[in-house]
């Protein structure tokens, strides 16, 4: 082996820097490469063509091949239609808290606070002495349409019994 000179070494340096530069500025031009070429749409086969996923944007399109090539549709997308519908939601939400807090709105209010017990309810008595509850008996008008009701019951029992006998009887 003999010793390098200084030509040999500088050539030799400058041999392995261009191998560096070309493997170097293959990683750049692979980095810049256009959106297309790298991984920013992923495709999956259909049926009817290719549904295409921008991975950036999250849309999602429908390709399909017609006579004059390929064309790709934007699929409807649910989340917009969601999110929209949250946004009037929220802003009808401010809205009413905006008048809630402007003031009282309902016309006809009182001022005096309602009694405490129904007037319309029927408590029962407590006897002075004894202190036992009284239970206030159904008057004639409450026994008299429980009557009707059950005579209605009875009428219609009997007649749908009637209706089954004839019929089990007509096809014996």
């Amino acid at each position: 082996m003999r010793p390098a000179n200084s030509s040999t070494a500088s050539w030799l340096a400058a041999a392995v820097f261009a191998a560096a530069m070309t493997i170097g500025g293959g990683l750049a031009a692979a980095q810049s490469a256009p959106d297309s070429e790298n991984g920013r749409y992923s495709m999956t086969p259909i049926p009817e063509g290719v549904l295409r996923l921008d991975t950036r944007t999250g849309t999602v399109s429908t390709c399909t091949k017609n006579g004059a090539g390929w064309a790709c549709y934007a699929v409807p997308d649910e989340r917009t239609a969601l999110d929209a519908e949250i946004g009037r939601l929220q802003a009808e939400v401010e809205k009413l808290r905006g008048q809630i807090a402007a003031g009282p709105t309902v016309s006809g209010k009182i001022d005096e606070p309602l009694p405490k017990s129904d007037p319309l309810k029927k408590e029962p008595k407590v006897a002075e002495g004894d202190r036992k509850i009284e239970i206030p008996l159904p008057s004639d008008q409450d026994l008299d349409r429980v009557m009707s009701f059950l005579e209605k019951a009875w009428r219609r029992l009997i007649d749908m019994a009637n209706r089954v006998q004839k019929d089990v009887s007509g096809k014996i």
